[in-house]
C-alpha cells in the first residue's frame, strides 16, 4: 500500500478483553485497522510508537475508567501532549458521568457509549476520519 491508500487505524483501550476484541472486530468489519490495548499506559506507549514512526492512529477510543490502571481521563492528556491533533473518543457504560457530557473539557473529541454497536462506531469513526 502507498501512503495515500493505507487503512485508517483505530486504537482501542479497554481493560475488558472481550470488549476490546469485539470492538476490534466491528472496526475491522468497517474497513479500518484496529489495535487493542488494556490500559492508558499501554495506549500512550502504543500511540507514541506509531506517532514517532510517522503513522499515527487516525482515532483512539478510550475507556473512561480502568480499575487499578490509567484510564482515559489521564491518558488523553498524555496523548495530546505528544500529538495535539490526536482524535480521542471517550467510551463508558456510565453515560451520566460528567466527563461523558462535557468530553471536550477533558480533551476528548467525542463520545461512544457502551455497549458498542456497529452503527454508533461507524458514525463516530466517519465523523473523526473526514
Amino acid at each position: 500500500m502507498t501512503d495515500n491508500t493505507m487503512k485508517q487505524s483505530v486504537l482501542i483501550m479497554d481493560d475488558e478483553e472481550m470488549v476490546g476484541e469485539i470492538a476490534c472486530q466491528l472496526i475491522a468489519h468497517l474497513g479500518y485497522e484496529a489495535t487493542h490495548v488494556k490500559d492508558g499506559q499501554e495506549a500512550v506507549t502504543e500511540y507514541i510508537s506509531r506517532f514517532e514512526a510517522g503513522n499515527p492512529y487516525s482515532v483512539v477510543i478510550m475507556d473512561l475508567t480502568i480499575p487499578g490502571g490509567m484510564g482515559g481521563k489521564e491518558a488523553v492528556g498524555e496523548i495530546l501532549k505528544i500529538d495535539p491533533e490526536a482524535k480521542v473518543l471517550v467510551s463508558s457504560g456510565y453515560s451520566t458521568d460528567p466527563i461523558m457530557a462535557n468530553f471536550s473539557d477533558y480533551g476528548f473529541s467525542g463520545v461512544i457509549n457502551k455497549p458498542f454497536d456497529l452503527m454508533a462506531i461507524k458514525s463516530a469513526l466517519e465523523s473523526m476520519c473526514k
